[in-house]
């Protein structure tokens, strides 16, 4: 995707919404982390989405990494294309959750539903949290948020 947004377009949220920044994009992924889709149908069935946006959205995603094209082939069938998450891809589930999080809170629906986070060996429920270098959780509320250039973090 060839956008720049914004004067600071090496901002980490600003390289992260070239790839994630449209609806479709997020829904897509939501569908692949939550519900295991990993086909074409499957994400047409889920999203009622047009057949060409979902095109375009699939291919950009593997592009960028998040998903990694599969051929596959039923019986009978000619072969097709799965779309599997990649580490990255599987790395946004804390987006995801934090995104769900936000929209349960400040935009609650009495019908809503949203994906709890669970430890895939033994079934344990995981909740979104900062959490400092010594364990201690910090309410959201009481953070601030500060420009740090990507360097400094990976060497601390």
């Amino acid at each position: 995707m060839a956008k720049t947004l914004g004067k600071d377009a090496t901002c980490s949220i600003a390289r992260a919404l070239e790839v994630l920044g449209d609806t479709w994009t997020v829904l897509i992924i939501r569908e692949a982390l939550i519900a295991g889709s990993t086909r074409f149908q499957e994400f047409r069935d889920a999203l009622g989405i047009a057949p060409n946006i979902l095109s375009r959205r699939l291919e950009t995603l593997v592009e960028q990494g998040i998903f990694e094209r599969r051929a596959y082939r039923e019986p009978g069938e000619r072969s097709r294309y799965e779309y599997v998450l990649s580490d990255a891809g599987r790395g946004l589930n804390v987006v995801i959750a934090a995104l769900a999080d936000w929209g349960r809170t400040y935009r609650p629906q009495s019908d809503g539903t949203s994906p709890t986070f669970s430890r895939a060996d033994d079934g344990t429920v995981a909740e979104l949290a900062f959490v400092t270098e010594e364990g201690g959780r910090i309410a959201p509320a009481r953070l601030v948020a500060r420009r740090t250039e990507d360097a400094r973090l990976r060497a601390s």
